[in-house]
């Protein structure tokens, strides 16, 4: 029988070896993105589900340390599990009460404050047509044009925050599930894994886990520096209100940029609100340096650490996990990527140092 190989056969291949290999990497690349790009509509046809999901997991990840403390010291796991996420309502609503309380202390004086500002601005234009008045009589207007879209806008606001509080509320509820049942996931795992992979699927599992766990430890790092910098700096100021407004920086920093924006525009309103306009100016700049710090030293030093990605992979994540689903993603973008580059690096390290056997020698 006739070898088919085109080089035992004299036949030169129709392509040289370098390009049948860039060939075949496209080919692999396309299927990989068409995969992802199917996935991630799915995803968004989903979100209800998978989002509380992707939540829990990443709640599971940061409070799998203080669960497994618990259990050490002889607690039951539910009972564990329980505890913990009992912790993380009373954190989360302690820290959500002391900013709602420290705004409405401040927030007669800050929409005065905006009010001055306008009847500032509308006196320096008010030849323009820009006056109060002017601005009233339109508003009117445009009132009994827009009522009904202002209405239905209303009605999908209502329908939106239904939606965000019973996502929420299923969050939690899988954190406790994911946190009691922990120690059978790798059972689960390797049952329902194909014959022979078990081992494989395992380690690229657990190797993902340990890569947002990487990162959740690292953004809290973070948002705990953002919030203890920022807090001072407020007591300093003596602008009242500091510990909610630090309690408000260090949750929005777990919403990269976005996050950041809203707490730090809080903070200086209720400068400016108490204190005048020099002191908002203050509260500003201590508001950049702050973002700067984390921008430029902590985000790339620490997160690109602790997530072992460089600096440059973790910002071009974010932007895509923006242009995808917007604030959410900008959240998820970050550990989803830790976790697809911690299943790379367990394939490399099983696959990707393994060199094809010699040929048997035919020499006699």
């Amino acid at each position: 029988m006739q070898d088919s190989d085109p080089a035992a056969s004299g036949t030169r291949p129709l392509l040289p070896d370098p390009l049948r290999r860039l060939g075949a990497w496209c080919a692999l690349v396309l299927l990989v993105s068409g995969v992802v790009y199917v996935g991630i509509r799915l995803c968004d046809e989903f979100r209800t589900a998978v989002v509380p999901v992707l939540l829990a997991l990443l709640g599971t990840a940061l409070l799998g340390p203080l669960h497994r403390r618990l259990v050490k010291a002889g607690v039951q796991r539910s009972v564990a599990a329980g505890l913990t996420c009992v912790a993380v309502v009373a954190v989360v609503g302690g820290a959500v009460y002391i900013v709602v309380a420290a705004l409405i202390d401040t927030g007669d004086e800050i929409v005065a404050s905006l009010k001055d500002a306008a009847r500032g601005i509308s006196a320096h234009f008010g030849a323009a047509g820009t006056s109060l008045d002017d601005v009233a009589s339109n508003a009117r207007e445009l009132l009994g044009k827009f009522g009904g879209s202002a209405a239905s806008g209303v009605i999908s606001g209502v329908s939106v925050v239904g939606e965000t509080i019973a996502m929420a509320v299923l969050a939690l509820l899988l954190v406790f599930f994911f946190l009691r049942d922990s120690d059978k996931a790798a059972g689960t795992l390797r049952a329902l894994a194909p014959s022979g992979s078990a081992d494989t699927l395992e380690a690229m599992a657990r190797r993902a886990f340990h890569a947002v766990e990487g990162f959740m430890r690292g953004t809290t790092f973070i948002a705990l520096i953002d919030a203890l910098c920022i807090t001072v700096g407020l007591l300093v100021l003596d602008v009242p209100g500091a510990a909610g407004l630090g309690a408000l920086v260090f949750v929005g920093a777990y919403i990269p940029y976005l996050g950041a924006f809203i707490s730090g525009a809080v903070a200086v309103l209720v400068a400016l609100a108490d204190r005048g306009f020099v002191i908002a100016l203050w509260v500003l700049g201590i508001v950049i340096a702050v973002q700067v710090l984390e921008g430029h030293v902590l985000q790339p030093l620490i997160q690109s650490r602790t997530v072992q990605m460089h600096p440059a992979v973790v910002m071009v994540a974010i932007t895509a996990g923006a242009s995808v689903a917007g604030v959410l993603g900008m959240l998820l973008a970050v550990p989803l990527t830790a976790a697809a580059f911690g299943v790379l690096q367990e394939l490399r390290d099983r696959y990707g140092d393994q060199e094809p056997s010699p040929e048997p020698s035919t020499d006699s």
